[in-house]
């Protein structure tokens, strides 16, 4: 069963990849943007991971990184299975905040220049959340820091607009009792979302430590000062039918 808190909360597993790892991350993605033109996957990019309904990519980007970023959403088959291991490594502390989770989704590479970052926004379990697959978790390991600026934080709010539906025959479906969902389009594109207060809370994770936040928490990164980050993204989804077994499958 899929609890709320797996999905509205945060974590974080120090030595998610060691030194040597990251080096590693970090070369064969020096050579990726060298060979292909960091501007292909930057400034001349017209295409994100990141969508809205309703509204053109550009727009959708034009929300998300008003300042544009650096997004190469496939990366070269050394690093993905270098981070698919680390998380298989990491699966007991996993386990232990997010139980339901079983499998990670292919990893995407990211940077942020000066005055680039994400703005605030939830990614939601999936557009039918009652379908089998559900998106329980991001999750971001930084590889190198920007020398200031670029801190990812969470925002918390109670405000009751964020939810849309308290599911009365939750374990009908795989979730527990007392699950919400949260409403869709909870990003700056909408005016309730603008307008709900939150409280913001700024994280400083250590190079190589995997940040995990639930899918319906808000979370966004701040404007990169000086210097740039430079990060792998992902999300952890529980893939396995969650549902309660009916007698004739007992």
């Amino acid at each position: 069963m899929i609890h709320i808190s797996e999905t509205a909360t945060v974590g974080s597993i120090e030595g998610f990849i060691d030194d040597s790892e990251r080096a590693t991350l970090t070369q064969v993605m020096s050579d990726v943007l060298a060979s292909a033109g960091a501007e292909r996957f930057g400034t001349a990019r017209t295409t994100s991971i990141h969508e809205i309904p309703g509204h053109t990519a550009e727009q959708a980007m034009a929300v998300y990184e008003p300042a544009g970023r650096t997004e190469a959403p496939e990366i070269p088959e050394e690093a993905e299975k270098l981070l698919q291991h680390a998380f298989d490594r990491a699966r007991p502390s996993l386990s232990r905040l997010m139980p339901s989770i079983t499998t990670c989704r292919p990893w995407t590479y990211v940077e942020y220049g000066p005055g680039q970052h994400i703005t605030s926004h939830l990614d939601g379990i999936a557009p039918d959340p009652l379908a089998r697959t559900r998106q329980i978790a991001g999750i971001s390991v930084v590889i190198t820091e920007a020398e200031a600026g670029g801190t990812f934080y969470v925002e918390t709010t109670s405000s009751e607009h964020l939810w849309r539906t308290r599911l009365d025959d939750a374990r009908v479906h795989g979730y527990a009792d007392g699950m919400w969902l949260a409403h869709d389009g909870a990003d700056l594109s909408a005016d309730w979302f603008r307008m709900m207060p939150r409280t913001r809370w700024n994280v400083d994770p250590g190079p190589g430590t995997a940040l995990l936040y639930g899918s319906q928490i808000v979370h966004g990164t701040e404007p990169v000062f000086r210097g740039r980050v430079a990060k792998f993204i992902s999300w952890l989804v529980a893939e396995e039918d969650c549902s309660v077994a009916s007698p004739s499958r007992r």
